[in-house]
């Protein structure tokens, strides 16, 4: 399998469940501002529309949703338990989870990183990703993870998420079940690893 990551980004989520999984894949750098891989290749010729994450399977079919790649990495090595069963109840409230991260979280930084974004709008964006954190602070109460002791694909799309309070001014110091999840998070080797191999940490 082929990776197409953009350091940091949200592709950053699948790296980590690739790590975490244990498979055979090779990560192949293509940065969202350029769009440009380090042989030169235009990335709009491999994906048409330019964003990553972008998976290129073993037999030259492609998934370009997150989401939908950490779920297909997951179920390929089940005895990993990265994703509950299909069918099951606890599947479903991993994809809930993946929506809400996904809808309510990911796209809710997109205007915080837009330049032509105007300066007086961005505090709403702000104070609606703080009310959101602060509801996921809440159900982390008591939880190693977000489904519980055990670490899902849920779990890496939320650290990578989080990452990027920092970067945009939405401050999570005061929320304290977040801040030991994250630490929690970051110490697994499979997202150490990830975050070397994106230059993210020495």
């Amino acid at each position: 399998m082929k990776l197409y990551y953009s350091a940091g980004a949200c592709s950053l989520s699948p790296h980590i469940v690739l790590h975490e999984s244990g498979l055979a894949f090779e990560a192949i750098s293509a940065p969202t501002k350029t769009h440009k891989l380090a042989d030169g290749t235009d990335y709009y010729t491999i994906n048409p529309l330019g964003y990553v994450p972008y998976l290129v399977l073993d037999d030259g079919r492609a998934l370009h949703e997150g989401p939908a790649i950490v779920q297909y990495i997951a179920d390929q090595v089940p005895a990993k338990n990265l994703a509950p069963a299909n069918g099951t109840y606890e599947r479903y409230k991993l994809q809930e989870w993946l929506t809400f991260i996904g809808t309510e979280l990911h796209k809710g930084f997109s205007p915080l990183f837009t330049p032509t974004t105007p300066a007086d709008a961005k505090p709403a964006f702000i104070d609606r990703l703080q009310s959101r954190l602060k509801w996921v602070d809440g159900e982390l109460a008591g939880k190693d993870y977000l489904m519980g002791e055990q670490f899902t694909v849920a779990d890496a799309y939320l650290f990578v998420v989080t990452n990027w309070c920092g970067f945009v001014g939405v401050d999570i110091s005061g929320l304290a079940n977040i801040q030991a999840y994250r630490a929690r998070v970051g110490a697994r080797p499979g997202v150490v690893a990830a975050m070397k191999a994106e230059g993210l940490i020495k």
